[in-house]
């Protein structure tokens, strides 16, 4: 029953051998994750996953294999004839207080633990709305849709409302980005590579064949030259919006990164939320607990590196303007600071911005931070636009 995650995982290229796999149905044969979801979960992970850069992929394919898992219904899983007593048990002590399952357990044990779960099942009927206990609507109940619980799972709402609902594997808020993912077109390479500079330094460790073609004629024996060895001389500093808005664009960003990463040899990345403020981090899983301040950061890189922002710059005005204009946290100086301390201490910078150039004039923000960088010093993400901003910065 495992095959399809086996295949989904190697689909969505996560290096997982048949050895590791083999290993994943021992664990499972030996009990260590038969009734818990999330044991589940995590054992498959530990085994499977050999690098953090593929949690994410982990995670979508488990997801696209075990969806709707944990939203079987109730009924149809006291009704099945095949399913062990104990995952039975283990449904109903979902649904029943602490209080109830001892008072059950005083009565009489599992059948009546089972009785009580389907008269739960019987007396709720219609759709219930509001309330902390039944599966329902607009309530604070851990279950249903519409309504606030910090650790809740959502049923039957098609999108967010409060960015509160957890399910293991779909828990995806700020996820690093991938990359090594596969570009659609190497129209994106072709545009980066304007902006690439060789210059030779260093030790002469590579053979300079033209030198010692020409020594050799000169000396009338074989003489050896070599120089330097050629590298790429450009530095390349990139920033990278994750979150929110941000999310229906991590695709194109993704394209963007890989095809960076694989043409500059220095290159920093850091990511921040919407604005740039007095902190920056590395990994998204990290991003409270291991921020790099934005000080370190104008500090170690010299204005020879060539900055670039990816971020759709759509966000309230406040979040640019106004100290404690943020939606996470407090910042004592405003966006418009930071942005400014950037362009300054990195003067060829550019922001690319995934959001069609044609809507820019619609959102305040992207204006002002137009302002702070200069018009000519925003690109769509474009093709074209890449292409342009590649000029810019040379």
């Amino acid at each position: 029953m495992f095959l399809p995650f086996f295949d989904n995982l190697r689909r969505a290229k996560v290096p997982v051998s048949l050895r590791e796999f083999l290993a994943f149905l021992e664990g499972m044969n030996a009990g260590l994750a038969t009734y818990d979801i999330e044991a589940f979960y995590f054992l498959a992970r530990a085994i499977m996953v050999k690098d953090e850069r593929h949690l994410d992929r982990f995670d979508q394919a488990f997801a696209a294999t075990f969806s709707g898992l944990d939203e079987i219904p109730a009924e149809a899983v006291l009704n099945a004839v095949d399913i062990p007593a104990e995952w039975l048990k283990k449904l109903a002590e979902k649904h029943l207080s602490e209080d109830e399952k001892a008072e059950i357990e005083a009565a009489g044990g599992f059948d009546k633990l089972m009785e009580k779960l389907r008269e739960r099942l019987k007396e709720q009927q219609g759709r219930h709305q509001g309330g902390n206990k039944w599966i329902g609507t607009a309530g604070t109940s851990p279950f249903g849709a519409y309504g606030y619980n910090p650790e809740g799972v959502r049923i039957g709402q098609n999108e967010s409302r409060h960015q509160r609902a957890v399910k293991v594997w779909d828990k995806r808020e700020f996820r690093n980005l991938d990359d090594s993912v596969q570009l659609g077109t190497r129209n994106i390479k072709v545009a980066l590579k304007r902006l690439r500079r060789w210059a030779r330094d260093g030790a002469e460790d590579e053979l300079d064949l033209d030198g010692t073609i020409r020594a050799t004629a000169e000396h009338g024996y074989i003489d050896v030259k070599t120089r330097p060895e050629r590298r790429n001389a450009v530095k390349v500093l990139l920033f990278l919006d994750v979150g929110g808005s941000m999310d229906p664009h991590i695709q194109m960003v993704e394209e963007l990164f890989s095809a960076a990463k694989s043409e500059f040899k220095h290159l920093e990345h850091f990511y921040f939320h919407n604005c740039l403020y007095e902190g920056v981090w590395k990994d998204n899983r990290r991003r409270w607990n291991a921020q790099t301040p934005t000080w370190d950061v104008l500090r170690t890189y010299g204005s020879d590196y060539k900055c670039i922002f990816v971020g759709d710059a759509s966000m309230s005005p406040y979040e640019v303007a106004v100290p404690g204009g943020a939606n996470e946290h407090w910042n004592k100086e405003a966006g418009h600071v930071w942005l400014a301390r950037a362009r300054d201490q990195w003067p060829s910078h550019l922001w690319i911005n995934p959001v069609p150039e044609k809507y820019w004039d619609y959102t305040q923000s992207i204006g002002m931070i137009q302002e702070v960088f200069g018009a000519d010093r925003m690109v769509p993400m474009t093709l074209a636009g890449i292409e342009k901003g590649m000029k810019v910065l040379t």
